[in-house]
């Protein structure tokens, strides 16, 4: 399933690695285009950060991903007519979704109407969790050690809060009685 991911889920690292990391466990085909990179390290210049290592390592990881829009929704009435290059690239890659932290941006019914939808990254996420949970507990892990690694002391209660993930942080809690979730209390058996 490809799925274009906006340049507000690209943004914050956590966020980014967990995505990532799904991705690349065969989730899901992530998509974006030049432009949306481009939102990316804007926003992130804004901030006085460097996103360009962080982009190329994700270009290097995902080559397949970078998508040529070529119009097709020029017609679209997006509340922002500068978001229709998100959609077009969704529309070029033959994407299904778009993972945007910005929902209001992207209506409903007008992207119905292209056979789009766009979905919130915690909903996306717990969604891909509650259907193949393994992959995504492997995903929060290595992001936890990542984290460890950096100087970072955060919980895996606050990494989960400061993506913004909370329906999925909830799933992954509800299943603490079972076998998959003994390994994500522990830990163990996530980086097979």
């Amino acid at each position: 399933m490809k799925v274009v991911l906006d340049a507000c889920v690209l943004y914050p690292t956590i966020l980014r690695e967990i995505l990532s990391d799904v991705a690349a466990a065969g989730l899901f085909q992530p998509v974006w285009s030049q432009r949306i990179l481009d939102e990316w390290r804007l926003a992130a210049d804004r901030q006085n950060l460097a996103a360009g290592v962080e982009i190329a390592l994700l270009q290097d990881r995902f080559p397949q991903a970078m998508v040529l829009p070529s119009g097709g929704a020029e017609g679209l009435d997006l509340p922002d007519p500068a978001d229709r290059h998100v959609v077009e690239a969704a529309l070029a890659a033959g994407a299904a979704q778009i993972v945007t932290a910005n929902l209001r941006d992207f209506p409903r019914g007008t992207l119905a109407s292209v056979g789009l939808s766009a979905v919130h990254p915690d909903e996306f996420l717990r969604d891909l969790f509650l259907a193949t949970p393994d992959p995504v507990l492997a995903a929060v892990a290595a992001t936890e050690v990542r984290a460890r690694l950096a100087g970072s002391a955060l919980t895996r209660k606050e990494l989960m809060r400061r993506a913004r993930l909370p329906r999925l942080a909830k799933s992954i809690e509800r299943l603490a009685g079972s076998g998959v979730a003994a390994q994500a209390s522990s830990g163990e058996g996530w980086l097979r």
